[in-house]
């Protein structure tokens, strides 16, 4: 750090904790002054952080921290298309398949994203012939957004049926298979550089299943989701039906990009281009708010507060929202990946935590499962609750009710404390209270919504990067692993006396 970080980093870390009820009891207007709306055209998203230890004084002293670490200037390189991956020497340019970026990328972007409308349009009007399935097959990134945004959005009318596939496990693929009907199945293959081992073996397979099912032509049913476009021809994929996107933009960055075909298959092109006009919005609120009332940047100074002054070692994100069931596991990616780094971008080692760990449910299961060690557990974590006040569903009311006021309760639970036994003394039946958690609050969960609650979490772990001076946008932290395994499968392992034991013991030497 330069002596300026190091400076306000320390005045940081001299601040009083207070607890939760006194910090309340001490500003009446509290929940207006740490909580935000996001207007989405006709809805919107409310972020309280009213039940975070931040105060007043501790947000100016974040927000001089991130002036110290050159906050807006990143900001403003990685609007711009300019260099924010170092160690590869890229730029990150998801936010221009949004529509907000340098105009170049963003022109770029619109032309790749036309292309694949027209692609979209043409299989829903028949001109491919009968298309009723999709085998998505990826891997990371390249399934994860699919997956989520698939499952979120297309419950209540799902024009194709995609099934998306990442697991190199058979027992994965089988189950596509037995939910699809190979004469009406086409298969989308998604990699960035068309090389993932796991995604291509699972493609090999697929089209093996429909050629022993009777399709004369394969190969003439996939669909290429690449940065790599010569690769997907080498492999194969007719030159019409190969979806690029640019080298800029990251793997789990991506669902924004031709990565998202199977999203607008299934959910059509109005829904997908509204996805990323909600994700524009949050861009831009991002890209023009400053300091505490940027509700990304605010986020972030609730994580730096706790992982790097509380010690807290984890953040959990509980979804009270059966659609939002994938999203822990989106979340998971996204943050681990992109933070879980031990060197500065200049390659010393840091100091103390990066990435907590991301973990998570749904809501009303979690309480059954983990509240436990939430409430009454000796570690202290950060809690995200997100709901919707419109319902996703035309059951009785009650069931939406009973949910909303579980999600809206564990939140109060977790800050008031209490005990629960007759002559509030029992042990057992105490809760220490004090514990942190936020809100987030959509008025329903539509595309536009989806979308900007995505594009939030990109710019907070962003934004947390920014503050630790690491580099978000590279991973060798997965390829250590998978050169290993390469290396067994060529017959050149040469591994610890275990490993070699577990292999000999699986019959794989």
């Amino acid at each position: 750090m330069t002596e300026a970080r190091d400076e306000a980093w320390r005045a940081l870390t001299l601040h009083p904790d207070p607890t939760l009820e006194e910090l309340f009891a001490a500003d009446a207007e509290r929940v207006d002054k740490l909580s935000s709306r996001l207007e989405l055209g006709e809805s919107g998203i409310l972020f309280d952080w009213s039940k975070t230890h931040l105060t007043a004084e501790l947000l100016g002293e974040f927000e001089s921290f991130a002036e110290a670490c050159d906050f807006p200037e990143m900001r403003r390189k990685l609007f711009a298309g300019e260099v924010v991956n170092p160690t590869e020497g890229r730029a990150a340019e998801h936010s221009a398949l949004r529509g907000v970026g340098k105009e170049s990328s963003v022109e770029e972007a619109a032309a790749l994203l036309e292309r694949m409308k027209l692609l979209v349009e043409a299989i829903h009007e028949g001109a491919l012939g009968e298309v009723k399935h999709l085998i998505h097959v990826g891997i990371g990134g390249s399934a994860l957004g699919p997956a989520l945004a698939v499952d979120a959005l297309s419950r209540d009318l799902s024009l194709v049926d995609v099934h998306v596939v990442s697991n190199i496990d058979g027992v994965a693929l089988e189950a596509a298979f037995a939910a699809c009907d190979p004469a009406t199945t086409w298969i989308a293959v998604a990699s960035k550089t068309f090389t993932t081992i796991e995604t291509m073996t699972n493609a090999q397979s697929v089209l093996t299943w429909l050629d022993q099912n009777g399709v004369a032509d394969p190969s003439g049913r996939v669909i290429a989701l690449t940065a790599d476009p010569e690769k997907a021809v080498e492999w194969g994929v007719d030159e019409t039906r190969i979806l690029p996107f640019a080298e800029s933009v990251g793997g789990r960055y991506s669902l924004w990009s031709s990565i998202g075909f199977p999203i607008a298959l299934a959910i059509g092109w109005e829904d997908f281009q509204a996805l990323l006009d909600g994700a524009a919005a949050m861009d831009v609120h991002f890209r023009d708010t400053d300091g505490r009332d940027n509700v990304a940047l605010r986020a972030a100074f609730a994580d730096q507060y706790y992982t790097r002054i509380r010690g807290c070692q984890t953040r959990a994100v509980f979804c009270y929202d059966e659609r939002l069931g994938l999203l822990p596991d989106y979340l998971q990616q996204l943050e681990m990946e992109s933070n879980g780094k031990s060197v500065h971008v200049d390659g010393t080692p840091v100091e103390g935590t990066t990435a907590p760990i991301t973990w998570g449910g749904v809501g009303t299961d979690a309480q059954h499962a983990v509240f436990q060690l939430l409430h009454q557990g000796t570690n202290l974590v950060p809690v995200d609750f997100i709901a919707s006040i419109a319902p996703g569903d035309v059951l009785d009311p009650a069931h939406h009710r009973i949910l909303l006021t579980n999600c809206f309760a564990q939140g109060a639970a977790l800050m008031a404390g209490g005990n629960m036994s007759a002559d509030g003394k029992d042990p057992a039946r105490a809760f220490p209270g004090d514990r942190p958690s936020a809100t987030i609050l959509c008025d329903d969960l539509d595309a536009a919504t989806l979308g900007a609650l995505i594009a939030f979490h990109e710019h907070r772990t962003f934004a947390n990067a920014v503050m630790m001076d690491i580099n978000p946008f590279d991973q060798f932290g997965v390829e250590l692993g998978k050169k290993m395994a390469k290396d067994i499968e060529g017959g050149e392992a040469d591994f610890d006396a275990s490993t070699e034991a577990l292999l000999k013991a699986a019959g794989l030497a």
